[in-house]
């Protein structure tokens, strides 16, 4: 079984030698790690995992009453495709609040339970400020200044928190099939779009990430963060550092829950190479990229954009 590398949040704050060096290892290797000494209070994450399951809890006719849409992409849904295949699970995506800027991206907040609204925004406030220190570490992994790529992320961004419920499953994929052709899967392979995600979640394991054509399960640690590389970070960093694979599992034993915090930049952010003489990326707007992506969740639109088809 593959080691997956902890890293400390506290050495990332500090701009420790040692952990930045682990910190380049591990995204360069597998772009994905797991975050330790972040000293987010238990307590925060129980009130946030427990106010997750009351929603999910809810009938399926009260969870549509707050149904995402193309036009309106914040909310509850659960038909979601990725690779223009069903995924088994239940969302709810949420953004910060915009103070009415932008009808469509407001979150339909449910009125039930009782301070779902302000335990949500507290953990998207806290995944925010990871996200940052994160990628200042990975500017200064990658021999740059800690603040160069923050004018993408400061003062406002395109992040948002994705909370993931999945039920249930009759008929699961066989683990280690690669592209199973028989059951169902919690979440098919992709890549995540952004810079990086950080992901909490509960004691089921399920997250799976590709490495060297083999399947490697990450644990389920209470109270610990897994923190993967999206396509922008490998584009900055020219190839140098992984979006990797992954997928989730579905389960026929136990239901299972998480929470990913997606880091995204300002919509008209052009992503391009900070490394080497010969770029291996051409330009990634990324509003355009997001959009494309993000399109192929609702109906078979084709094939999906890909970091690979800005190679050069």
């Amino acid at each position: 079984m593959l080691h997956i590398k902890e890293i400390s949040f506290r050495g990332l704050q500090e701009m420790d030698v040692k952990t930045i060096s682990g910190l380049s290892e591990a995204c360069s290797e597998v772009g994905l790690f797991r975050l330790v000494e972040h000293d987010i209070e238990v307590d925060l994450i129980n009130d946030f995992f427990e106010k997750s399951h009351s929603f999910f809890n809810l009938s399926l006719e009260t969870k549509q009453l707050y149904l995402r849409s193309k036009e309106k992409p914040l909310g509850f849904f659960d038909r979601e495709l990725t690779k223009n295949r069903a995924d088994w699970k239940e969302i709810f995506d949420l953004g910060q609040e915009n103070n009415g800027k932008s009808v469509e991206l407001e979150t339909p907040w449910p009125a039930v339970p009782v301070g779902f609204k302000e335990s949500a925004l507290r953990w998207h406030a806290h995944c925010n400020h990871i996200s940052l220190i994160v990628i200042q570490a990975l500017c200064v992994s990658l021999g740059e200044r800690p603040d160069r790529l923050s004018a993408y992320f400061e003062p406002a961004n395109t992040s948002f928190l994705r909370l993931n419920y999945y039920p249930l499953c009759s008929d699961p994929a066989t683990p280690s099939e690669d592209l199973p052709e028989q059951g169902h899967l919690g979440i098919h392979h992709h890549t995540d779009a952004g810079a990086v995600t950080v992901l909490l979640q509960d004691e089921v394991a399920g997250l799976q990430f590709k490495h060297r054509d083999a399947w490697c399960l990450v644990p389920a640690i209470e109270n610990e963060l897994v923190i993967n590389l999206g396509d922008l970070m490998q584009v900055w960093s020219n190839g140098t550092y992984k979006s990797p694979v992954h997928r989730v599992l579905a389960n026929s034993q136990e239901e299972r829950f998480s929470a990913a915090y997606f880091m995204n930049p300002i919509f008209s952010t052009d992503c391009l190479p900070l490394l080497g003489n010969e770029p291996k990326y051409r330009v990634l707007n990324w509003g355009e990229y997001r959009s494309k992506r993000a399109a192929g969740d609702y109906s078979d639109l084709g094939e999906e954009i890909q970091v690979d088809d800005f190679e050069l």
